[in-house]
């Protein structure tokens, strides 16, 4: 049994009970696990699996696959005031599918999680802005190696951007 700190990046439907949850960690990257029964209202997991959650969890290695088995939750910042608003929402999603993009599952790079924790914590304090989204992006190309470039520099290397960027470009007033 492994045991880090990690936020919760994205939740996805596996089975009518069960959900595949995306981790951003410190100590071993991004990675997926299964949360088993963890949609029931009775489950072990009940009120502690949300997008954004900043939690210490518990998880078994699956030994040939990328998807291991979630045994354990415990909360530390709900990050609540990031449902306050659509668009801080937004954004955070952004900054999610920005890192499964650019990451390969199980490959550890704290610093990209540090950034991560930045930018949740900026959306909680400051709400979502474009000089924000475009902070984000120029420090991930930065860590990255892509030099300044921001998203350019992400789209060239990587053929493309999360769908939700342009939405979040229409909804984030110019300064």
């Amino acid at each position: 049994m492994e045991s880090g700190r990690g936020t919760i990046i994205r939740l996805t439907k596996l089975t009518d009970s069960s959900l595949i949850v995306h981790w951003m960690t410190e100590e071993a990257g991004l990675i997926k696990t299964v949360a088993k029964g963890g949609r029931r209202a009775r489950s072990g997991f009940a009120g502690r699996l949300d997008l954004f959650i900043e939690a210490e969890f518990e998880w078994v290695r699956h030994r040939r696959a990328d998807l291991h088995s979630l045994s354990e939750v415990s909360v530390t910042d709900y990050r609540e005031d990031l449902r306050k608003s659509y668009r801080d929402s937004l954004v955070a999603g952004y900054f999610g599918q920005l890192l499964e993009l650019v990451l390969e599952l199980d490959h550890v790079e704290a610093e990209i999680c540090d950034l991560l924790s930045r930018g949740l914590r900026h959306l909680c304090e400051c709400g979502a802005s474009r000089r924000a989204m475009f902070h984000f992006e120029k420090e991930l190309a930065r860590i990255l190696g892509l030099g300044k470039g921001a998203h350019l520099g992400i789209l060239q290397v990587y053929g493309k951007l999360p769908k939700s960027r342009d939405h979040c470009l229409d909804l984030l007033p110019q300064t």
